[in-house]
């Protein structure tokens, strides 16, 4: 059987003041570059554990650096994509029309924001994809941690206010007017304003 789940985490090259911002009032800017190195570094470990259980291919978009930075930074053991132009939601459709383009038929994307996103949570996205349309991970700030096709949707993708606490119900009002069968995974927590760092220390070695 050939290799058709994909596993996309969308990061960023760890460059000061251009990463992880809203933490720099309390981090500063080297320190919350840090927090961005670490979460990636993070995630991208917990996505390699996944993959010895699971046959999927881990794919990472990233923002700022380059191919060859990211490669020299997490190994070459990943498929490197810059992120394209426009919006989070453009920049996630293009990545799913890129994936089911070389094939893939169960396509989930994650961020590095949530530590709380494990192999568990993983496993269950792609078991929900062989049933369901769309899986949706609910953050606690009212987006999603995580986002799952089989299929794509572009229309999942437009009109969203990218980065606010209606990002999910948003999301929810569009599958149903498309009426797409949708999975839940639990609700957990991001890691994206000061006062969520209390939920990272618990991550860090």
């Amino acid at each position: 059987m050939g290799l058709d789940e994909c596993l996309i985490i969308f990061s960023r090259y760890p460059e000061a003041g251009k990463t992880k911002t809203r933490m720099i009032p309390v981090l500063g800017a080297e320190g919350a570059a840090e927090l961005q190195r670490q979460m990636t570094e993070y995630t991208v470990k917990e996505a390699i554990a996944f993959q010895s259980l699971r046959r999927v291919q881990i794919q990472l978009y990233f923002a700022g650096g380059s191919s060859e930075l990211m490669q020299a930074w997490l190994g070459a053991n990943l498929v490197y994509h810059p992120q394209s132009n426009g919006d989070l939601g453009s920049r996630m459709a293009i990545a799913f029309q890129q994936a089911f383009a070389t094939g893939m038929r169960r396509v989930v994307i994650i961020g590095i924001d949530c530590p709380d996103c494990n192999s568990i949570v993983l496993a269950s996205a792609f078991e929900m994809l062989q049933q369901q349309d769309l899986v949706l991970g609910p953050a606690a700030d009212g987006g999603y941690y995580l986002i799952g096709l089989q299929r794509l949707i572009p229309e999942l993708f437009i009109g969203v206010n990218w980065g606010t606490a209606s990002v999910l119900s948003q999301t929810q009002a569009i599958a149903e007017k498309l009426n797409l069968a949708v999975g839940y995974l639990p609700l957990l927590n991001d890691v994206d304003r000061p006062e969520d760092l209390s939920i990272w220390k618990r991550y860090r070695k």
